[in-house]
């Protein structure tokens, strides 16, 4: 593979730094230079002049569930059945969707059947293009309500043992973390989200084994106890934690232990406003009360220095920074917002190599005729996607070169 010079950007590190009209230079699927003295002529580099434009870290999506969106309406009657089948090109459709907006890491939490492990393997075989995919497989719950609306994507399990080889099932399965429910789901009528939905013992059970393979840990929790039995035995990220404004030593708590909070504010937006058509009333009105205490939770995790991610959970896939966008309307900066989507993002998933523009890190970058700082939405319009580099190979059409 060829060097890559990529020269007069002003760059965004993904870790709150900026460097203007600097020059990063890629050898491999690496970084190797970031500044202003980089030698654009040892081994005659190809070179792309981004004078005007900014380079910073491909997103990384801490939430995303890839097969939860179907595009494909039902057949009408008298038509050809759709078969299973044609699922797969729909994956193949969202993880081109994804790595074409420069989103190139995901980590999938939970999809139906084995879909997302399908995926992933895809992509790494280079069948069809698309984002680094980390999953957890199925994601392990008590016998609920849920497990009956969402089918194949659950595990259930009931009792300590019982979730231990749960959890080991996954990993098996080639999982790269586990997921539990820590409470129940907002998308379920049956289902009450502030209460725990599994008990301290079957929480640490998880942990303990997850962690002991060197796997970590995401928890669902809406509800406070929920949130809280997650917590204090040391899930490594919170999905949602809405109602953890409502006792702030949690949040303290969780700054201490360097766990991470994925908000995921476009979920409750999605219930209540962008597609409430589509769920019960009685779920439509409780996602308005989360959605305002979401956005309180933010504020107050932003205070307490807590970690934050991006999570996106919600569709189309692609358009993940949206995410990035409330979060700001939400109180963060849009440096701190860029950090959650880069860097942040990835540090909460164990990449420590990804999410950043510095010497040594995963070349996986892109570039915007736009300023992000100034104007977060810009990540959301393809045309003012100008590059986008995936392992230092281009993969998004590249402006003029010198």
């Amino acid at each position: 593979m060829e060097d890559l010079v990529l020269s007069n950007a002003r760059v965004l590190d993904g870790r709150g730094g900026i460097a203007e009209r600097a020059t990063v230079r890629l050898s491999g699927d690496r970084v190797t230079q970031v500044g202003r003295g980089v030698d654009t002529r040892i081994g005659g580099p190809e070179g792309i002049d981004l004078s005007g434009m900014t380079l910073m870290p491909a997103l990384v999506d801490a939430h995303v569930h890839l097969s939860s969106y179907p595009t494909l309406p039902p057949p009408l009657r008298g038509e050809e059945p759709r078969t299973e089948a044609l699922r797969y090109f729909e994956l193949a459709n969202f993880a081109r969707d994804l790595a074409s907006m420069g989103v190139l890491t995901v980590r999938d939490v939970g999809s139906e059947g084995d879909h997302a492990l399908h995926l992933r393997q895809a992509v790494q075989l280079g069948l069809c293009p698309g984002p680094r995919i980390l999953t957890c497989a199925r994601i392990v719950s008590a016998t609920s309500p849920g497990c009956r609306i969402f089918g194949t994507m659950y595990r259930p399990a009931d009792g300590p043992d019982e979730v231990r080889k749960a959890a080991r099932e996954q990993l098996a399965a080639g999982a790269d973390f586990v997921k539990v429910m820590a409470t129940g789901a907002r998308s379920v009528v049956l289902e009450n989200p502030e209460t725990a939905q599994l008990t301290r013992g079957e929480v640490r059970a998880v942990v303990e084994e997850a962690h002991r393979l060197g796997k970590r840990v995401a928890a669902h929790a809406e509800g406070l106890e929920g949130s809280r039995l997650a917590i204090e035995e040391g899930v490594d990220t919170v999905e949602h934690g809405l109602s953890l404004h409502r006792e702030p030593a949690l949040l303290e708590r969780m700054a201490e232990n360097d766990q991470t909070l994925v908000p995921t504010l476009s979920t409750f937006h999605d219930v209540s406003e962008d597609h409430a058509e589509k769920y019960p009333c009685a779920l439509v009105g409780q996602a308005e009360r989360q959605r305002e205490e979401a956005y309180e939770t933010l504020a107050a995790a932003k205070a307490a220095g807590v970690r934050i991610a991006m999570g996106f959970d919600s569709y189309p896939l692609g358009q993940n920074a949206r995410e990035l966008v409330r979060m700001v309307e939400g109180g963060l900066t849009p440096m701190e917002g860029i950090v959650a989507a880069t860097s942040g993002a990835a540090d909460a998933l164990g990449l420590g190599d990804v999410g950043r523009v510095e010497r040594g890190s995963v070349a996986d970058l892109l570039v915007l005729d736009g300023d992000p700082l100034s104007d977060p939405a810009v990540l959301l319009d393809a045309e003012r996607i100008s590059l986008v580099v995936q392992g230092g190979e281009i993969l998004v059409a590249a402006p003029r070169r010198r």
